[in-house]
């Protein structure tokens, strides 16, 4: 099952074809509307005039990533922490898999594994990384055994916790509402 988003369609095809663009989209998801991250790879590729390319973006002089990121409208609502967390990423996929994101998962034997690998990518604490897992497998069909484990609650059949969960306008909305009750209860402890 593809990824089904509210984002353009050649920004969701972007991130269908581009393993380092569903990365660097599943890292900007975060204090933004993930509308808004999903689409930025795109947007990003755009402005640099070529396709993403981790060994590319790993070397990029970093001053000049941030005015990337930075041009109006900003790719991200922190426009230079999240330059330097891409080219963070970058550096990382080009170091320990030559520069080929999808190696990410394709050689995680095990949903284990699969969540140590993408847990250890710079940006990528435990939740995301347990979220990206459950979209892998959910909409992309990476399932080595054990990914649900691996994924925790985002890996729940029928759950609608995540962007793992998203095929339409309707459970975006269930997704978004998850998200509202959690940001609430954890107000309410706090």
């Amino acid at each position: 099952m593809p990824i089904s988003l509210p984002i353009d369609p050649e920004a969701g095809a972007l991130l269908e074809r581009s393993p380092l663009a569903l990365l660097i989209a599943m890292l900007l998801d975060q204090q933004v509307p993930l509308e808004r991250a999903f689409a930025a790879p795109y947007e990003l590729a755009r402005r640099l005039g070529r396709d993403l390319d981790a060994e590319d973006l790993a070397r990029y002089d970093p001053d000049a990533l941030v005015a990337v990121f930075g041009d109006r409208p900003a790719l991200h609502r922190y426009p230079k922490v999240m330059a330097g967390r891409v080219q963070a990423l970058s550096r990382a996929v080009l170091e320990r898999y030559d520069g080929v994101a999808e190696r990410v998962w394709t050689e995680a034997a095990t949903g284990r594994e699969l969540l140590k690998r993408v847990g250890d990518l710079p940006g990528f604490g435990d939740q995301k990384a347990r979220i990206f897992v459950a979209l892998l497998g959910k909409r992309l069909g990476v399932r080595p055994e054990g990914w649900r484990e691996a994924a925790g609650p985002y890996g729940d059949e029928g759950a609608y916790r995540s962007v793992a969960d998203i095929v339409d306008e309707e459970s975006l909305g269930r997704v978004r509402a998850y998200k509202q009750e959690m940001k609430a209860a954890a107000k309410a402890r706090a």
